[in-house]
């Protein structure tokens, strides 16, 4: 079972590592992948074509950096692309997911099991589907879940990282240079719209600074992390500020306002037993799996 809606992956100069490409193909999900018109033969080299869009140069030329000195867009620049690309093809949602997935995974009674299929990506899209008010979703990160604590299967009205669900029509498309997601988020919050974060489903990803390629050159290396919260709080001086924890710099961010935002009207509530959607517990014989 796979998702309804075009998936789209980021990705730049990581030709080589292609983790979320390998998952994604592992469970037999299809995708897009958007790279910059100068890698794309690197890209060709590894992806079949038909699985490859090149990235439109104004889409960075026009990009919001917020930041009018930076030259660096991000991962926004692509991502724009992509909605935009979604729209032209009929769809009423989109995924965008960063590059750096090493998985996914199901976590069911304590169990975080890993996803065989795009059966997750499904169920997500059909819980989103129900409300008329749900401008973004997508799972939390993996390692962000505790196994021996209890954990909803769902947060409402928090932010959305590296893995999204993006309803088309909502009035926002992204900027920032930086904590893209966090701001996305917290326009659609303040716009009155509601979020989902699930922990039913989880995504494995690899910390930006541990992965070669990116944009980790260019923000971390030069930079450190002070630019990158600062950046936020000066998008959002409400609710955001900087903070300094394990030994370097954070933004720290209050959704508490946006904790009542409805998920509007239901248009149905699934009664009678429970839908597994075909998934089944399987104890595979390698450990890495």
């Amino acid at each position: 079972m796979n998702p309804q809606f075009p998936i789209y992956i980021a990705s730049y100069k990581r030709w080589d590592s292609r983790l979320t490409v390998k998952a994604l193909d592992s469970m037999k999900v299809p995708y897009k992948v958007i790279v910059d018109k100068i890698d794309y033969d690197k890209y060709a080299n590894v992806i079949p074509e038909e699985k490859l869009l090149a990235l439109p140069p104004k889409y960075r030329e026009q990009y919001d950096t917020f930041d009018k000195s930076l030259t660096t867009t991000g991962a926004g620049a692509a991502r724009n692309f992509a909605w935009d690309h979604s729209i032209s093809i009929g769809a009423s949602h989109h995924w965008v997911m960063d590059d750096n997935f090493q998985g996914f995974w199901r976590l069911n009674r304590n169990i975080e099991a890993r996803l065989t299929s795009g059966t997750g990506l499904k169920v997500m899209e059909d819980f989103v589907l129900r409300y008329d008010n749900i401008a973004l979703s997508g799972p939390n990160y993996e390692q962000f879940v505790v196994a021996k604590k209890k954990s909803p299967p769902f947060v409402k009205n928090t932010r959305i990282y590296s893995c999204l669900l993006i309803r088309n029509d909502i009035p926002f498309r992204w900027r920032g240079t930086y904590n893209e997601d966090t701001d996305l988020s917290l326009r659609v919050l303040k716009g009155g719209w509601a979020t989902i974060q699930f922990n039913a489903f989880l995504v494995d990803k690899i910390t930006t600074q541990r992965l070669k390629g990116g944009n980790q050159e260019e923000f971390y290396s030069k930079e450190g992390t002070k630019p990158k919260s600062q950046m936020l709080a000066d998008m959002h001086p409400d609710v955001a500020e900087v903070v300094w924890k394990f030994n370097r710099w954070h933004h720290k961010v209050n959704y508490k306002p946006f904790a009542n935002n409805s998920l509007g009207n239901c248009s149905h509530i699934p009664t009678g037993k429970v839908n597994n959607y075909g998934m089944k517990l399987v104890k595979f014989l390698s450990d890495n799996t």
